[in-house]
């Protein structure tokens, strides 16, 4: 696919990845997925540097001060199921505490802080990311099995993540507003005050980006921050947490408590130093997190929720199949089906339904799975033997209902798989549009096509259900996709898009914000509206 002409930029990479401060190419990201011969060696050679850092002991990180002596849990590559990625400390509700206490004496100081030089911490911050770009993909690859292009694309997310939020903060002038007066010798500001202490709670499939993008909105805007990152993925959190205070974030503004989500969650809902969480995950997960919050605290506080969806995508009879074919097996497929956005629905017209289905299970078949290290990958291991029993689970209640399996549906096993959790890329038929396979999210690499004889009954499939993440539309008749976006209920929404049908939102470009079930605030990350959901706003009035 050709390069996006989004904010292209030359990332330099320091000399220790292997390229002599040689400029990197034009940045990856989910859609362009760029392949320049540059990158593999500085990849290949962090793969390796990278592994020096496994098997070790991790501790927590609390006002500035690493403990441990807690129970620790053991985290190993999905790749092969044997690597040792560390062992880790799993956080008790003491420990959590003594975060929550850490932010809150931070946060006088933090809070005060003046919003310009916050804004350049958090860049500072960015740019110690930048010089470990290799190692931190390399990472996402051995803890959650991303393949290059895949981790390499989250790493450059990040970078912009920051550096977007902070030109966001700046444009606003730190959100001080002079206001119009209403009486002579009245002057008038309204401005943006941080909460207090959030919580951040980070899932496995962007273990790096969407902790970054939280984190950062939390502490860019003056608040203080107690960060859970997932447990599938803690080194990960742990050197996010390092780039962070490496640029100059003060240790008690920022607290690191690894360990189970589940303790962690009922620590902090109850808990009335907690001003804010800040969460991304299940629908389930986030809905506990709601109710919880609500009863547990003396009275309202903020929820930023992003809880998945179930995506689906419309191929109309006037669409070109080439692009509709590509961009949902990208969105399918890519990261193994295991993103918020996943395409898990298509509505095919018709007319043009056998064409493409054709079309989509020689290209689905053509996906090589295996070992995400390997440049040839397109998408690896599941991350656990739960998400495996999911996908399992899935194809045999199609076979049992009379569903066709059109391709895939298999577990990948022996040689070269080992230990790992390998699936089949699978395309599915004969499934109701109101089945609950196609209304709950699974997140394994599980597409559901079905026929549809018009577009408004397309948009109707695609709007029957709880969720509205992403949603995306293949058509050139221009009056077509004006129905679509008029009428489809999803925050995030993509025509045309044969780089990712619904996958592939970018920092600046396409803000990630989920509707109904899919997410609580309106305002969706990577967009000029995020930082506000961590700030409240403030009238000041004085008189002459």
């Amino acid at each position: 696919m050709g390069r996006t002409n989004y904010r292209i930029k030359r990332y330099r990479c320091p000399s220790n990845m292997g390229m002599s401060m040689a400029e990197v190419p034009n940045k990856i990201t989910y859609v362009t997925l760029a392949d320049d011969e540059k990158v593999h060696p500085a990849y290949e050679i962090a793969l390796k540097r990278i592994q020096g850092e496994f098997g070790h002991h991790y501790g927590l990180y609390t006002g500035g001060a690493k403990t441990g002596g807690k129970p620790e849990f053991p985290v190993y590559s999905p790749i092969d199921g044997e690597t040792l990625i560390g062992s880790f400390q799993a956080g008790d509700s003491e420990d959590t505490g003594n975060a929550i206490n850490a932010a809150k004496r931070a946060f006088p100081v933090w809070s005060r802080t003046s919003w310009e030089e916050r804004t350049r911490i958090i860049r500072s911050s960015a740019d110690f990311l930048e010089s470990r770009a290799f190692d931190l993909a390399a990472l996402l690859t051995w803890e959650v099995g991303k393949t290059r292009t895949e981790a390499l694309a989250e790493i450059f997310e990040t970078l912009d993540l920051l550096r977007y939020y902070c030109e966001v903060y700046e444009r606003a002038g730190g959100y001080y507003l002079p206001m119009p007066s209403p009486v002579t010798g009245e002057h008038c500001v309204s401005l943006m005050k941080p909460y207090g202490v959030w919580a951040v709670i980070s899932p496995f499939n962007f273990p790096v980006a969407l902790a970054a993008g939280m984190c950062t909105g939390a502490l860019l805007t003056g608040n203080t921050v107690v960060f859970k990152p997932t447990s599938e993925a803690p080194l990960s959190g742990i050197k996010l947490y390092e780039a962070f205070i490496s640029g100059g974030v003060p240790g008690g503004a920022l607290n690191i408590v690894t360990g189970p989500g589940g303790p962690f969650g009922k620590n902090i809902v109850s808990h009335p130093d907690i001003d804010g969480i800040a969460f991304t995950g299940s629908k389930n997960a986030g809905m506990w997190l709601l109710r919880e919050f609500v009863q547990g605290q003396r009275y309202p506080k903020p929820l930023v929720l992003e809880m998945g969806s179930k995506n689906a995508v419309i191929v109309s009879a006037k669409a070109d199949l080439t692009k509709a074919v590509e961009g949902v097996v990208r969105s399918a497929f890519g990261f193994g089906g295991q993103k918020c956005s996943a395409t898990s629905r298509v509505y095919v017209q018709e007319p043009v339904a056998a064409e493409f289905m054709e079309e989509l299970k020689q290209r689905a078949g053509s996906v090589k799975v295996g070992d995400p290290r390997e440049r040839e990958t397109f998408f690896g291991p599941l991350i656990d033997r739960k998400a495996r029993e999911t996908f399992i689970a899935a194809v045999r209640q199609v076979i049992a209902e009379g569903g066709t399996i059109e391709t895939g549906g298999e577990v990948l096993t022996g040689a070269p798989y080992g230990k790992g959790h390998y699936v089949a890329p699978t395309v599915v038929t004969g499934i109701p549009h109101d089945h609950p396979l196609c209304k709950n999210e699974l997140f394994v690499p599980f597409l559901i096509v079905t026929t549809c004889r018009s577009l408004q009954e397309a948009v109707e499939y695609v709007n029957n259900t709880d969720f509205g993440l992403t949603a995306g539309i293949f058509s050139e008749d221009s009056g077509e996709l004006d129905f679509f976006f008029s009428h489809v209920r999803s925050g995030v929404t993509y025509a045309n898009r044969a780089g990712g049908a619904t996958t592939g939102a970018w920092p600046g470009s396409q803000s990630f914000t989920g509707w109904n079930a899919s997410g609580s605030t309106g305002r969706g990350s990577g967009g000029p509206y995020y930082l506000l959901s961590f700030l409240r706003e403030q009238a000041q009035t004085r008189v002459s």
